[in-house]
């Protein structure tokens, strides 16, 4: 399971997913809301969340892409159960916690594996917007 805004689909993101598929036959992509985006960044993303949601379809690097829940930001890891989740290299929001709250939801064998950049300096949807 991987959570981003994927407001622009770049080649760190693609990167991203490649890392991934490394660990795991089956990705499900979680969408993050808009008001999540918005409460979390300080600002709108470019794009709608249904937008990024019908963007990341369409590069078919996950097999099932979905919205994060807006009232509970762990509803899609109860929901689904992952038996990995991975966090991006600059994603450090709703992490702290995370541990915790999967033992809470008797996930202790998922497993969290933070992925690396790539090129953070030109593939990073901040500095490209």
């Amino acid at each position: 399971m991987l959570f981003g805004t994927f407001d622009i689909v770049h080649p760190g993101h693609l990167h991203l997913f490649a890392q991934a598929r490394k660990h795991s036959d089956y990705i499900i992509a979680v969408i993050a809301r808009d008001k999540t985006v918005e409460r979390v960044k300080g600002r709108q993303s470019k794009n709608n969340e249904l937008s990024r949601l019908r963007k990341v379809k369409k590069y078919k690097i996950a097999e099932l892409v979905v919205l994060g829940n807006l009232r509970d930001k762990y509803a899609t890891i109860k929901k689904y159960r992952p038996d990995i989740i991975f966090l991006g290299y600059d994603q450090f929001v709703f992490v702290d916690d995370l541990i915790t709250k999967l033992d809470e939801l008797a996930l202790k064998r998922t497993k969290i594996v933070r992925l690396k950049p790539h090129k953070p300096e030109i593939y990073k949807t901040s500095k490209m917007i």
